[in-house]
């Protein structure tokens, strides 16, 4: 067992608690409070005094491609676009995820203890994503839910990449035509499959393509929707009312151009990233105050960096230059823990310290989201310290 004591705990479920113990026992959270009575077994724990400073769930990246695009390699390590074929939806993360890519490394000493990751924006249907624990050697092994949503995009990534090879997909109204053409054909072939339950007649011929869809035509995930641009974000909403489909506002970069719309929807946004340059014409309007737009909206909202666009480790600078820009301090520790854990669908596991969660938990020195000169003392996977500061000392 670990007993960590006498820090200031973040519970993200049941408030923040002073000098506060988290005991842990066999990967779980077996206890929250302030006074245990474990003098009996005080021979059998482990202990870490963390007396000064911050505890906190484990950080929460939920939209990123670590271990899609490997750290420091070119091509060998680019796995995160089969872009040769707009209409993939058969690609699986992880098939493609390399548990061995610095980025884990990075994620864990950056306090990331789960991410989602999954392919690119090339295609219009670039495959499924999963979410995973950042500690591990077998990815297998390290994954919460496989798969979590399937990975649609709209906008200037398939237009560009399309356009290079001179074929469809180069307009917005041709992005849209091949994802509504494949839905339809999803849905007929769902149809057919259910119906043939009673009548063998109408079993269709297997198609790998048409049935991984299958998980999103029966809500089972969602679409997992790239799209900056407002105009971009209304399509993907359309299309995702047409069909009856789950969606995820993934980038979301103009969400505060158009906010008394998303009201209407009810739709979560993953916001981000939002640190760095325009890049590209539908990033003219970036601003961190989208999030701060959308949360004061009561629209739910997860912080996201992006990896490999902005490295992992920043995550929760990203929550904390939302906060220089108005959000609400707790508002901001809710976009990167517990916010992601319930929009992906993983929050009986992860996303808060509350006792039978899996123990993952990050112990700062400072404060991230207030602090440029924080550290992350220690991080804490399944029970197991994956990471532990050399600077630092702890009793």
């Amino acid at each position: 067992m670990i007993l960590i004591k006498n820090g200031f705990i973040k519970t993200m479920a049941n408030g923040d608690i002073v000098n506060g113990q988290i005991l842990i026992e066999n990967g779980k959270i077996k206890d929250v409070g302030t006074d245990f009575n474990l003098q009996d077994k005080l021979e059998d724990i482990e202990i870490i005094d963390a007396n000064g400073l911050l505890v906190t769930p484990g950080l929460i990246e939920s939209h990123c491609h670590v271990g899609m695009w490997e750290e420091g390699i070119g091509f060998e390590g680019e796995d995160g676009n089969e872009d040769v074929e707009p209409i993939m939806p058969q690609l699986r993360a992880i098939d493609a995820i390399n548990p061995m890519d610095l980025g884990f490394t990075d994620a864990i000493e950056g306090g990331v203890t789960t991410v989602v990751t999954g392919p690119g924006s090339a295609n219009v249907i670039g495959g499924t994503f999963l979410a995973m624990k950042t500690f591990g050697k077998r990815v297998d092994n390290m994954v919460i839910k496989n798969p979590v949503a399937m990975k649609v995009a709209f906008g200037e990534n398939p237009k560009r990449v399309y356009d290079e090879q001179r074929k469809s997909p180069v307009t917005r109204m041709a992005i849209a035509a091949l994802l509504r053409e494949t839905l339809y054909e999803a849905l007929k072939y769902m149809e057919d499959l259910d119906a043939s339950k009673e009548d063998p007649e109408r079993e269709p011929d297997f198609d790998i393509k048409l049935h991984s869809l299958l998980p999103v035509m029966r809500k089972e995930i969602p679409l997992k929707a790239h799209a900056h641009r407002a105009d971009d974000i209304f399509t993907a909403l359309r299309i995702a009312k047409e069909f009856d489909l789950d969606i995820t506002l993934d980038h979301c970069t103009e969400g505060h151009l158009i906010v008394d719309e998303l009201i209407k929807e009810g739709k979560p946004a993953l916001v981000g990233p939002t640190f760095g340059s325009r890049a590209k014409y539908e990033l003219k309007n970036i601003t961190f105050d989208t999030p701060r737009i959308l949360v004061e909206a009561g629209i739910k909202i997860a912080i996201i960096t992006d990896a490999n666009v902005i490295p992992i480790q920043y995550l929760g600078m990203c929550a904390g230059l939302a906060v220089k820009a108005g959000l609400s301090e707790n508002e901001a520790w809710k976009a990167i823990t517990i916010n992601p854990a319930e929009i992906i669908g993983i929050s009986d596991r992860v996303g808060s310290i509350e006792p039978g969660k899996d123990a993952d938990i990050v112990i700062f020195k400072g404060n991230p989201l207030t602090d440029l000169g924080y550290e992350i003392a220690m991080t804490i996977i399944d029970g197991k310290v994956v990471y532990k500061n050399k600077k630092l000392s702890f009793n």
